[in-house]
């Protein structure tokens, strides 16, 4: 298989990137060249914001791919710049979208990727949801051609190359584990009890990849989430419990962080899927259990600092 992956050193592009080298498949990046990339992928420099520079770079390579995986795809140009580059050269598409793209007020539980109601407006994580939101819409609604299109929307994405942390006030927080040891309360929302349902990027990795060569896929959409369904303060627990430290929450009021943080709205729901579409068309179903993911990511933020 030949794979191609917009991005390539980051959290999810770098989890896609391992995954298909260990499947012994060809590997292409475009990045920009400033992360180190695994050794095996042929790197292919450009900025995606410039098109002409990026439209040089994938012909020069005269290469079909199998499959193109986008983990950068941002707003309307990019998804429109893969058309463009990609409708008569690959295969197969996927898109990378999120979970944000849901209505955080509108919410079914779980929630279906059919029967939703989306993000129409607001800044920060909204307005990133929308953006995706309008990718997605590109294309389904675009001309593709030939190309097969996939997109996944996962919703908390962990693993070792992330930070811990997956609710504010702590979410993503490098000072995470020195908080933790130093016997800190966690400032959690709603004191963190929303429920939340984490993949891990591995697994994530794998669901994309399993798309190359399943015709089940196309022109399909699928929430891409973990096998176990938490409070997100159980989360912290676990984290805690593989430090060997204990816990300890404070609770912020939800109304009083959404009213000054209307932008943090997709976080103060709850996030959980259903999986059956993508078990029904038969993707990988992600089943890396959240305790074992955990310690993994946990372990692996302690051997690289």
């Amino acid at each position: 298989m030949n794979v191609l992956i917009v991005g390539g050193g980051g959290h999810v592009s770098g989890a896609v990137s391992q995954a298909a080298l260990a499947k012994q498949w060809n590997v292409w990046t475009i990045t920009r060249g400033v992360r180190p990339l695994p050794e095996g992928v042929k790197s292919l420099i450009a900025d995606r914001h410039d098109a002409e520079v990026m439209s040089k770079v994938v012909a020069k390579e005269g290469t079909n791919w199998d499959l193109v995986v986008d983990c950068i795809c941002y707003d309307l140009p990019d998804i429109r710049q893969d058309i463009e580059l990609f409708r008569e050269r690959a295969a197969q598409f996927v898109m990378v979208s999120t979970d944000f793209v849901y209505d955080p007020f509108r919410r079914k539980f779980p929630q279906r990727e059919d029967d939703a109601h989306y993000v129409d407006g607001g800044e920060g994580s909204l307005s990133y949801g929308r953006k995706k939101r309008r990718c997605e819409e590109e294309l389904i609604h675009g001309d593709t051609g030939d190309m097969g299109w996939t997109v996944v929307r996962p919703c908390h994405i962990y693993g070792p190359t992330s930070e811990l942390g997956c609710l504010p006030m702590a979410a993503r927080d490098p000072e995470l584990i020195a908080k933790l040891r130093a016997g800190e309360a966690l400032q959690l929302v709603g004191g963190g009890h929303f429920l939340q349902q984490p993949i891990l990027a591995d697994d994530l990795a794998d669901v994309i990849l399993n798309v190359a060569g399943n015709d089940n896929a196309r022109g399909r959409i699928f929430n891409t989430a973990g096998p176990d369904i938490v409070e997100s303060w159980q989360y912290y627990r676990i984290v805690a419990d593989v430090l060997g430290v204990g816990l300890s929450v404070e609770e912020i009021s939800v109304q009083s962080f959404l009213a000054e943080n209307p932008e943090k709205a997709p976080f103060m729901c709850h996030r959980i899927y259903d999986l059956e579409k993508l078990r029904s068309a038969g993707l990988n179903v992600p089943s890396t259990p959240l305790v074992e993911g955990l310690r993994m990511h946990v372990e692996g933020l302690l051997a690289r600092r």
